[in-house]
């Protein structure tokens, strides 16, 4: 069943991609029958896992993030406001796009691996792929739909390598973005460069940025979801000087759901097993999702 609210995906031209990339929209219960009412935005990577239309049986079987539903079950309890939401798909070079800035290996780091890392030194699809959000993405959505355009209003979320992606684009471009949610987010990678090079020696004040963060306990490869580097990327927020329940929200997931709650939850009963041994899955982000939206979009 489609989504009401959902339109079709749309391909947008980007010069600084070189390509095109697939969008996809859900409007707002509201949006047609209040024509003078205009909307925040917030825009979400992985868009191909992010809506009810992608299906059940996506991402390995772990489904979609169902974002559509859970938005509309908050606005109708007015646990948020009503928002627009723009889901971008991602690419073959999901990796370099989404990683924010690179480690910068020495010449003898480099000679020292087996595997030269994907993109080593190179920035360039990362900051493509930012000056396509900033500048043509945002600016067509602002063109083409009732959008409020200031950065309170518009956020960006994702999960795993597009959790730190979101949180380095608001970091980044504050005057585009006012929000970031980060689900399970990435912050090893790169040497964990974002949080050791850049969080933990910023001096300066908070930036104009509230930011939700969340991370489970256990994943896939037996490892902790992210949660060390993810205690230590709000470790470091806090000494900067965002405060909780202020400009930053930090939720653990620390149970794993047993098998009572699967059975309500909808998931496949062949993801079962796996579902109390891995947190770092669409099904997951599905649960955690209501609240990041319900933090970063108060009623």
């Amino acid at each position: 069943m489609t989504h009401a609210g959902l339109l079709p995906p749309q391909s947008i031209r980007s010069r600084h991609l070189g390509a095109n990339r697939t969008v996809r929209l859900y409007l707002p219960p509201s949006y047609f029958k209040e024509p003078s009412r205009r909307y925040p935005v917030l825009y979400v990577h992985d868009g191909q896992n992010v809506f009810s239309s992608a299906g059940d049986d996506c991402c390995f079987g772990w489904g979609n993030w169902q974002l559509d539903f859970t938005a509309d079950a908050l606005i109708a309890e007015a646990r948020m406001r009503e928002i627009i939401i723009v889901a971008v798909d991602n690419s073959r070079y999901r990796y370099q796009e989404y990683r924010g800035p690179a480690y910068s290996y020495s010449k003898r780091e480099l000679s020292g691996l087996k595997r030269r890392p994907s993109g080593a030194n190179d920035d360039t699809r990362f900051n493509n792929y930012a000056a396509f959000l900033t500048k043509e993405l945002k600016p067509h959505i602002d063109g083409h739909f009732r959008t409020l355009t200031n950065p309170r209003n518009t956020a960006v979320m994702g999960s795993s390598l597009g959790g730190i992606c979101s949180l380095v684009l608001a970091w980044e471009n504050p005057k585009a973005f006012g929000s970031a949610a980060s689900l399970s987010g990435s912050f090893q990678i790169e040497r964990s460069n974002f949080l050791t090079n850049i969080l933990q020696r910023h001096r300066g004040k908070p930036k104009p940025i509230q930011i939700y963060i969340d991370s489970g306990v256990i994943d896939f490869t037996g490892d902790d979801d992210g949660r060390r580097y993810t205690d230590r990327v709000v470790a470091a927020l806090h000494k900067i000087g965002w405060r909780d329940d202020v400009n930053l929200k930090h939720f653990t997931d620390e149970q794993p759901m047993q098998e009572l709650d699967l059975g309500r939850s909808g998931l496949r009963h062949d993801k079962w097993k796996e579902a109390q041994s891995s947190q770092h899955n669409e099904f997951y982000w599905r649960m955690r999702a209501w609240r990041a939206l319900t933090f970063l979009f108060p009623p």
